[in-house]
């Protein structure tokens, strides 16, 4: 199978670290969205959303969205919990992830590692502080009564959010007032096979 992305890119990374703690072999092929290289005809034809990462099966399938391929990738594993209240739990984080924390703390990475910090986006920038420190803050209660997100081990909830919160200082977000946060980064960075986000 075939992954495309930018390991730098959260939702890509999660990819990565998902086929790493799995040692799954895969072909990685590294697509600069910066350089427009998302919006070509033959990646659009892959996945007309145009948007990283990507699935390829070996078929010839192409699956995107970074949660659908976790899910993809994990079926049978142990980062799929076994009772179905786990699992909808695992799926609650994940929906949470996507539509209340990385919108903000993933954007405010990306205005700032990615565009430099632009002056034009400043107040796109201001506005991503406060939801994002909201997202930490509901990771942080739960977090401070529970090892994981979902079920008594890693799963793919956790990798989900853990992806841009191991760089949320990048987006200028301070840890410090979350320990039960910074507590389950290291939990998840010493699971057997971590691999960490490339440096750029």
């Amino acid at each position: 199978m075939k992954i495309y992305g930018d390991p730098q890119s959260g939702n890509c990374y999660k990819v990565k670290l998902l086929l790493a703690l799995l040692e799954l072999p895969h072909e990685w092929v590294h697509v600069d969205t910066m350089k427009g290289e998302t919006r070509t005809p033959r990646f659009l034809a892959m996945n007309p959303n145009g948007r990283i990462p990507l699935l390829e099966l070996d078929d010839g399938t192409h699956l995107p969205e970074s949660n659908a391929i976790l899910n993809y990738l994990a079926e049978g594993s142990r980062f799929i919990p076994a009772g179905r209240l786990d699992r909808a739990r695992m799926l609650q984080w994940m929906f949470f992830e996507q539509y209340s924390h990385e919108p903000f703390i993933a954007v405010a990475r990306y205005i700032i590692r990615y565009l430099g910090r632009p002056l034009e986006r400043a107040t796109d920038l201001q506005s991503k502080i406060a939801p994002g420190y909201r997202a930490l803050g509901v990771m942080q209660t739960h977090l401070a009564r529970h090892d994981w997100f979902a079920g008594s081990a890693c799963s793919i909830a956790d990798i989900a959010l853990y992806a841009y919160t191991h760089v949320a200082h990048e987006g200028d977000f301070d840890l410090r007032a979350y320990p039960a946060v910074r507590a389950w980064l290291a939990r998840v960075q010493a699971q057997p096979g971590y691999l960490p986000m490339p440096a750029r």
